[in-house]
């Protein structure tokens, strides 16, 4: 069906696509079709599913949430699935994980202004393998209870799934170098986006979960 393209066209061709899916900005697509005010205009202004809750409609919030999951997820679960076909691998699969992940954050459809892509790249993980998902979603959930911040708790959660990723390689899954490099890069990448939370953890300002944000 696709013969008219090079085979060598495929990879670059999946990373844009990718991109374009990631630079589906749900949190403003939401928003508006609920009637509620646009999400850059309010809060903290990240166009994210944290901030779609505070204008108290939790549904909204949820299904921006899953959203942007789903966006980080599918690209990657369907060069996995579908990419041997025509020649696509491991890097490709790297590929597909760092473009939807950079469509979140730098949206080509929303002047480039986006969120800090934690939901995209728990999303990419999952694509990756759902039990490296399931890991590092109790590595979360477990640094978030302990220490009631949810930022602190995705930032380390973050950190770690390079090496989470590594470790196992030859018992959950199996572990490519390019995989390895994206994670990390995504790390750095979130690291970078959560420069503010990192200030107010540091300061012991950051607020815990249940609070509202001043």
């Amino acid at each position: 069906m696709f013969d008219f393209i090079p085979p060598a066209a495929w990879p670059g061709l999946a990373f844009v696509l990718a991109y374009l899916v990631g630079s589906l900005s749900f949190a403003v697509i939401v928003s508006r079709l609920m009637g509620l005010h646009d999400p850059r205009t309010y809060g903290s202004k990240n166009p994210g599913a944290t901030n779609v809750l505070r204008s108290g409609n939790k549904i909204a919030a949820v299904t921006t949430l899953v959203l942007d999951a789903v966006k980080g997820w599918l690209p990657v679960l369907l060069v996995r699935v579908y990419g041997e076909r025509v020649g696509l691998g491991d890097g490709t699969v790297a590929l597909v994980a760092l473009g939807a992940f950079l469509g979140h954050l730098f949206p080509v459809f929303f002047a480039f202004k986006g969120g800090k892509g934690v939901a995209t790249a728990a999303g990419a993980v999952f694509g990756v393998d759902a039990l490296l998902g399931l890991v590092l979603a109790v590595a979360w959930a477990l640094v978030a209870s302990i220490s009631r911040y949810s930022s602190l708790a995705s930032l380390v959660t973050a950190v770690l799934a390079p090496v989470a990723y590594l470790m196992g390689s030859g018992s959950g899954w199996y572990a490519d170098g390019r995989v390895a490099l994206v994670l990390g890069v995504l790390a750095l990448l979130l690291l970078w986006r959560h420069q503010g939370n990192v200030q107010r953890l540091i300061a012991g300002t950051e607020p815990r979960l249940g609070q509202s944000k001043r």
